[in-house]
């Protein structure tokens, strides 16, 4: 009776261990595919684009079945707006590094135009260009589109020109006007990039948004 209490009670915190160590395991393993999931879509998208790019392809790449792709995802759009997401917002987090490292006592400019040039940058990228700019408003609806992007980007590119009402270069009262102005500027500026506009390039793209954005008051 005494074995029989060892080893189904007094044993019990060696089998605790075990089912945290397996769960712990199995949540790992969870995040990896999603994460891989995530990279596979991207080449996908970004090489085939969205129509031609099936779900049964993106689960060959991996090895995994389709089961394993709707556990995370339960439709390509749905995977499709996590790859959208993903590029916009890696595309934010340089920016704002880039900003804050070229901020400068001597250049009132430098910050927000270092930032800027990073969306310009990404606007050239063939992934960046295929899934946000070329798929992008066909997949979301482009009123989708527009909203998703304003609620990303407006922050940091208000941030810019309020940055420039503190210096006294602009206004105080045209701030938030001069945000949505300069913000669908670079929309623009992307949407002819990526379509590869004759005679339209990021250094040329750059060179006539640093004129504008220096005219601003």
């Amino acid at each position: 009776m005494f074995f029989t209490y060892q080893r189904y009670v007094i044993g019990q915190p060696e089998i605790v261990r075990i089912n945290k160590t397996m769960a712990k395991r199995s949540k790992a393993d969870a995040e990896k595919t999603r994460e891989d999931l995530i990279d596979a879509a991207t080449r996908r998208f970004a090489s085939e684009g969205y129509a031609d790019t099936s779900i049964n392809e993106i689960c060959e790449d991996l090895g995994i079945t389709k089961g394993a792709l709707f556990h995370h995802f339960r439709t390509k759009q749905e995977l499709f707006l996590e790859v959208w997401t993903r590029l916009q917002v890696a595309m934010d987090s340089e920016a704002r590094d880039a900003a804050i490292a070229a901020r400068s006592l001597t250049d009132p400019y430098s910050a927000f135009l270092a930032g800027c040039r990073v969306y310009l940058k990404y606007a050239t990228r063939r992934d960046y260009q295929k899934v946000v700019l070329i798929d992008g408003p066909a997949i979301l609806s482009l009123q989708g589109w527009y909203e998703s992007d304003h609620d990303l980007g407006i922050q940091n590119v208000q941030a810019g020109i309020r940055d420039l009402a503190k210096k006294g270069i602009v206004a105080e009262h045209r701030i938030l006007p001069l945000a949505v102005m300069v913000q669908s500027a670079l929309n623009g500026a992307g949407f002819a990039l990526a379509r590869q506009d004759r005679d339209v390039t990021a250094d040329g793209v750059y060179d006539a948004f640093e004129a504008m954005v220096k005219s601003l008051r």
